[in-house]
């Protein structure tokens, strides 16, 4: 009685201040909230990729950005290479940055000559094949292949195994194979020497005819694998997990979920999982979808290019999509992320693959590659660039808007955002009490405004930035924007 006497009193201000026009306290209200429920996101960066934090929002909107194409980056040009090199995945491991795919030399889709191949770059930028020497290819030892006469070649997706508790022998790790009998695990010390961890398959139930991706989750504190399944003919996700990359849980396939309606079920060919490296909480998903039988060019177009004949009976492109490590995907932006470019060569079955994983290429930049050409001796790797937490942004027009977190809890002594302003916009911020109610010190008339592009621009008010006296306590952030765009926040320490 006494919780709905407190509600209903709640009701009846909420009623008097819409009576006298206070919308932006309505705005902020929230009659349920309590210190439980309150998110604690500590001191973690968070990206608008979702509605994670957001409560309500009045002319604003989430808004995502696609990547720059920066033009093609390395050829799949060597003779073990060949049209049908796909797969990839690119790690920045220290100063170093490596590519991993697949090389298939024959003129049609042989299995039987797959290997896999690496490419280094100091840069992300520019890109060498190193002559490792370990497999004799074409009677020389000269070439940049790693792994061969391996079951595994067709897909192997390799990670750095971040578990505190890894061997320095299997500091690199990673799954691969196909159909029957399964996926196998194998490790390197150096990400170019490989074994097998053992000889049995360590996930059996699955499809595997695609890049399975795994990694060690620093949220999870397991490893998690994410890798193509069927479902009703649709190309779907599973997801498994292992505290020892040896035994796994049964698979679990993937929902999908798209706020304020329901997320469209396609074909997803693979799917890049993988903790985003500035906010590993988050899983950041740059899926290929696949538009089977969606064929785009005439038989002359295809002949035109020199495309394989089998290839070009349907296309894809790239979607974006981000997991917290449940059994969903937020498919939070339904339209494409990575378009198909101009050209006849961009419209073919399987090309428009990103690699796995995004990496930072600059102190403001960070990068995700393609696979382009795909059945076309012409077959290359491509680059698109991004702002650092660029893939989506809460976004305010010129008339201006503004949103309210739900109610969270933090520590840290400023508060950073990632943000972006024209010459005339303009982002406010005020921290609220978790009923809304503007918290002395820190009301909107006290904020200062921010204008400007930044990657990590601390807020400040008229008494300056700092906020650990209000650390630990449910608090609000009302964001007020004009033609402005609020990439990501974090309260550092």
């Amino acid at each position: 009685m006494k919780n709905q006497s407190a509600r209903f009193q709640k009701l009846l201000i909420v009623s008097a201040l819409c009576l006298q026009g206070s919308l932006s306290l309505i705005f902020a209200a929230d009659l349920s909230v309590n210190d439980s429920k309150a998110l604690d996101i500590g001191s973690r960066r968070e990206l608008f990729v979702d509605h994670f934090l957001i409560d309500r929002m009045q002319d604003t909107r989430l808004s995502l950005h696609h990547p720059k194409d920066e033009g093609s980056v390395m050829k799949f040009d060597k003779p073990w290479e060949g049209l049908f090199c796909i797969y990839s995945t690119v790690i920045k491991d220290g100063s170093k940055y490596r590519l991993f795919y697949r090389g298939m030399p024959a003129t049609g889709h042989n299995k039987s000559n797959e290997v896999t191949c690496i490419a280094e770059s100091t840069d992300g930028i520019h890109w060498e094949k190193p002559d490792v020497g370990i497999y004799e290819i074409r009677g020389s030892k000269k070439n940049n292949v790693i792994l061969a006469g391996h079951r595994a070649c067709h897909n192997l997706s390799p990670f750095i195994d971040t578990n505190p508790k890894v061997k320095k022998t299997e500091r690199y790790k990673a799954m691969g194979g196909t159909g029957k009998p399964g996926l196998i695990a194998l490790a390197s010390p150096d990400g170019v020497h490989w074994k097998e961890i053992q000889k049995d398959p360590v996930l059996t139930k699955g499809a595997f005819d695609s890049q399975n991706v795994a990694f060690w989750s620093e949220t999870e504190k397991q490893y998690v694998c994410y890798f193509r399944v069927f479902s009703d003919g649709i190309r779907r996700i599973s997801r498994s997990t292992s505290k020892d990359f040896i035994h796994w849980s049964d698979p679990v396939m993937m929902a999908y979920r798209h706020h304020g309606g329901e997320a469209p079920i396609e074909h997803l060919y693979t799917s890049q999982t993988h903790p985003y490296f500035r906010a590993p909480h988050i899983y950041i998903s740059t899926a290929a979808r696949f538009m089977p039988g969606r064929q785009v060019l005439s038989k002359e177009q295809a002949k035109e290019i020199n495309v394989n004949p089998s290839y070009f009976k349907d296309t894809s492109d790239s979607i974006l999509q981000s997991t917290r490590g449940d059994g969903y995907y937020d498919r939070t932006f339904l339209s494409s992320f990575i378009s198909p470019g101009i050209g006849a060569s961009n419209w073919v079955s399987r090309t428009n693959y990103p690699a796995l994983n995004v990496v930072q290429t600059s102190p403001t930049e960070m990068s995700v590659y393609v696979n382009a050409d795909y059945a076309q001796p012409t077959a290359y790797l491509r680059r698109y660039s991004m702002r650092l937490d660029g893939f989506a942004s809460v976004r305010a027009d010129y008339k201006g808007g503004e949103f309210i977190t739900k109610a969270l809890k933090f520590s840290g002594k400023q508060l950073e955002i990632n943000f972006a302003t024209s010459a005339a916009g303009g982002v406010r911020v005020e921290i609220q009490d978790q009923s809304g109610q503007a918290i002395p010190g820190f009301a909107l008339a006290d904020a200062r405004e921010q204008i400007g592009n930044e990657i990590d621009r601390v807020l400040s008010w008229n008494s300056g930035s700092d906020v650990s006296s209000l650390a630990g306590k449910p608090v609000r952030l009302r964001f007020v924007m004009k033609d402005a765009d609020i990439f990501a926040l974090k309260f550092s320490k």
